[in-house]
């Protein structure tokens, strides 16, 4: 029996070197079957990470569009409010000046001011429910509103000029006094003669005036004569260069000399009693395109102030 082991021994080891050779073949595939398995796996992972890269860098690509589209219509917007701010800036100027404009139409018109108040703002009224105003129809409006101010403008400017005018024209017009707080001593036309008697054609009209009383302009103009006429003594002459032609006699100094320009109320000379005169007197005549004229018609004075006396010169 001792004899008989080895044999059965031997057996068993080879049985079992021939069941270790089949798992070592046996294992070989399934390894090489996990290796496949794990390469597989690490590919769809990695197909899947590029995968989800991809969509990262898309959406983030997206995001990136909307924000610089975001951004633009940010920057449109803002530009459009800048350029409405500038209009209505525009336009307030425009308003600013129109105000201005007809407050001196007013002053110049002696319109009454209740009635036309520009620093008064104007009452507006309305109804039912109001909507955002598209920002085509804000500019629509705002391009007519500055067509209306520049068409406003336009007549304004045009009615002042003609109301300067007309200004300028009652200016030049024999209108006022030649001394203040006095009356008439004297009329125009036949009179008698406070010298020798007898009749005379008298050609201005004598305002009561004590010597040194200043002898004032009756409208704007330059002064053509300064110096003495023959019978009129100190004589200034104011040419209104609209055909009306002023003397003023009998002053004791004058004020001005030929050449100075002169406006209505001005100082010309000092009452006097110079020349062919009884006194102190303004002897005051109105010349129209080379004719002589009454100037009561002119200067509207009070017939209950006249006082006709003989006559001063």
């Amino acid at each position: 029996m001792t004899e008989a082991n080895p044999p059965y021994d031997t057996r068993q080891r080879a049985l079992a070197q021939a069941r270790r050779l089949r798992l070592l073949a046996l294992r070989r595939p399934l390894a090489a079957l996990a290796l496949l398995l794990g390469a597989g796996m690490l590919c769809g992972a990695a197909v899947r990470s590029a995968i989800g890269m991809a969509q990262v860098e898309a959406l983030q690509a997206s995001d990136a569009a909307r924000q610089a589209s975001f951004d633009q219509v940010r920057r449109d917007a803002r530009h459009d409010v800048n350029a409405l701010a500038a209009r209505l800036a525009e336009l307030q100027a425009q308003a600013n000046r129109l105000n201005a404009l007809g407050a001196r139409l007013v002053q110049a018109g002696q319109l009454q001011d209740g009635e036309f108040d520009f620093g008064k703002p104007v009452g507006q009224g309305g109804g039912g429910a109001s909507s955002d105003m598209p920002p085509a129809e804000l500019r629509a409006r705002l391009m007519a509103l500055e067509a209306d101010y520049q068409h406003a403008d336009t007549q304004l400017s045009v009615l002042e000029t003609l109301l300067f005018n007309r200004q300028l024209d009652r200016r030049t017009v024999p209108a006022r006094e030649p001394i203040a707080g006095s009356y008439i001593t004297s009329g125009f036309g036949g009179r008698a003669d406070p010298f020798g008697g007898g009749s005379q054609f008298h050609k201005g009209i004598d305002f009561q005036a004590n010597v040194g009383d200043p002898v004032l302009a009756v409208a704007d103009g330059v002064v053509s004569f300064a110096g003495v006429r023959s019978g009129y003594g100190n004589t200034v002459e104011v040419d209104h260069g609209n055909g009306y032609v002023t003397r003023y006699a009998h002053n004791s100094r004058l004020e001005r000399q030929v050449g100075d320009l002169v406006r209505a109320g001005q100082e010309l000379a000092k009452a006097g009693s110079s020349g062919r005169s009884t006194g102190a007197h303004v002897h005051f005549e109105v010349w129209q395109n080379g004719a002589v004229v009454n100037p009561r018609k002119l200067l509207g004075h009070n017939d209950a102030l006249a006082r006709h006396g003989p006559g001063n010169g």
